[in-house]
């Protein structure tokens, strides 16, 4: 089923755009003299919405990689949305249970499940691996980011734009824990999305581990090390890593790091957020070998 991510209107398909955020609670607005439920600004630009048992599971069949979470009626007792919640997981794609007002705040007639999409589709870890292990084998110069735990679509989207600009070469984000590659991502990140390589692995912990073991550097950024950032010895394949200003690198992460470089900073400042930290760590990395 073809879809047009532009419209603002519901269609005989059940596709709409609107907010979402992960948050509790919501509050409501008035679009087109109807009355439906916003999450986040409900001034930002909207996030492409699919409602109906057939369209989402044709979605996640051709293309799950488009999909960011997949929103089911809690309690619905169709058998078929548990089918189609169990498709879901088979695809990696994170699922999550509403209320059915929620649903209804995104398409009118969604039958008890809404797939939320990304604004553009992500690449399969898998189809794109060997192009990576190669470049370590014949001594290419590889850069990866990852970002985990970044809730704020500003914040990534500003990311997405740092690492274009500083050279990285992919940047993997994990299945869930995320916000979706959103239009407020898009934007944020100023033109930086369409060219940016982007990869969500269905595994990322597995996915750092098998870049590791095919000789890449993993690092990481986070305030509680001793290790500097300033004058680290970086390898040409690196990996380099951060997590969510409130959470920090992740457990499965840190595990698996050469090193975890800490950035300077006055101790009256609680953190940085996660897209500051990341473009310090790539500009270390890119300043001697981007001319």
């Amino acid at each position: 089923m073809a879809f047009n991510k532009n419209s603002d209107k519901e269609t005989e398909f059940g596709i709409i755009r609107h907010n979402f955020k992960d948050r509790e609670g919501f509050t409501r607005r008035k679009t087109d003299g109807d009355r439906r439920t916003s999450f986040g600004d409900p001034d930002g630009a909207p996030q492409t919405a699919i409602g109906g048992i057939r369209e989402v599971t044709d979605l996640l069949e051709r293309s799950p990689m488009q999909v960011h979470r997949v929103l089911f009626m809690h309690q619905s007792g169709n058998p078929k949305l548990y089918e189609l919640q169990k498709l879901a997981k088979r695809a990696h794609v994170h699922v999550q249970q509403v209320d059915s007002k929620v649903l209804s705040s995104y398409v009118q007639q969604h039958h008890g499940v809404v797939a939320l999409l990304n604004e553009k589709e992500l690449l399969v870890w898998e189809d794109i691996r060997e192009e990576y292990f190669a470049a370590k084998q014949k001594g290419e110069r590889k850069l990866i980011a990852v970002g985990t735990n970044i809730e704020d679509p500003r914040n990534l989207g500003a990311c997405i734009r740092s690492a274009l600009a500083l050279g990285v070469d992919l940047l993997m984000l994990p299945a869930k824990g995320m916000c979706g590659i959103t239009p407020a991502v898009a934007r944020s990140a100023a033109g930086a999305l369409d060219k940016m390589k982007i990869c969500r692995p269905n595994n990322l912990e597995a996915a750092v581990g098998e870049l590791k073991l095919a000789g890449y550097q993993i690092l990481g950024l986070d305030a509680d090390t001793e290790t500097n950032l300033a004058g680290f010895e970086f390898s040409d394949q690196a990996v380099i890593a951060v997590g969510g200003e409130d959470v920090g690198l992740p457990p499965f992460i840190r595990k698996q790091c050469d090193a975890v470089l800490r950035i300077p900073m006055m101790p009256e400042a609680h953190s940085y957020n996660a897209s500051v930290a990341l473009s310090l760590g790539l500009y270390e990395y890119a300043r001697l070998r981007i001319k």
